[in-house]
């Protein structure tokens, strides 16, 4: 038990400088997640860096296996698609605001979401700060069934993965 709860405190210490994440609420039917980091480069990059989606989006989080098939352009009505190596796709979301260098959101149910009827909206809020640019992601989805609420904390961790991974392209060219 106590080398268990060293881990977890370690694995917690281990991580802090990197992002503060959180379930900011939950109600009958919604989610609210919000994770921020910062990443060292200006938001010009940053911003660039989001139209690259196919470079940093966790490959296990897709339906082809291949981060690579993702594409997003920075605009509004652009779509958040995934191309399947053999022909169709799938429609992850849709470019609701593109303002370059401030902010950037997709509507859209991510995961199994998508079959839930669900409606969601992933937006990332740019600031330049001392040290390069402060990203604050958020998450809201509504219309969920009282165990996909229950299952916020992983909803969490792996939206907050994905800024996880930004910065570490933007930082190093390369997601990991």
């Amino acid at each position: 038990m106590r080398i268990a709860l060293i881990a977890a405190v370690a694995a917690v210490l281990g991580t802090a400088g990197l992002a503060q994440a959180e379930v900011k609420s939950t109600w009958a039917a919604g989610i609210r997640l919000e994770n921020r980091v910062v990443i060292a480069a200006p938001p010009e990059t940053v911003y660039a860096a989001l139209g690259q989606i196919g470079k940093w989006w966790d490959s296990q989080h897709t339906y082809t296996g291949d981060a690579a098939n993702m594409t997003i352009a920075l605009e509004p009505g652009a779509c958040f698609c995934e191309r399947f190596p053999k022909g169709g796709g799938v429609k992850h979301g849709e470019v609701v605001l593109a303002w370059p260098n401030q902010l950037f959101r997709i509507n859209g149910d991510f995961g199994p979401l998508q079959d839930e009827g669900a409606s969601g909206a992933l937006t990332f809020t740019l600031k330049a700060v001392e040290g390069g640019t402060e990203v604050v992601q958020t998450y809201n989805a509504g219309g969920l069934r009282p165990e996909m609420v229950a299952g916020a904390a992983l909803f969490d961790q792996v939206i907050g993965g994905q800024l996880k991974r930004l910065k570490s392209f933007v930082e190093t060219g390369k997601a990991q």
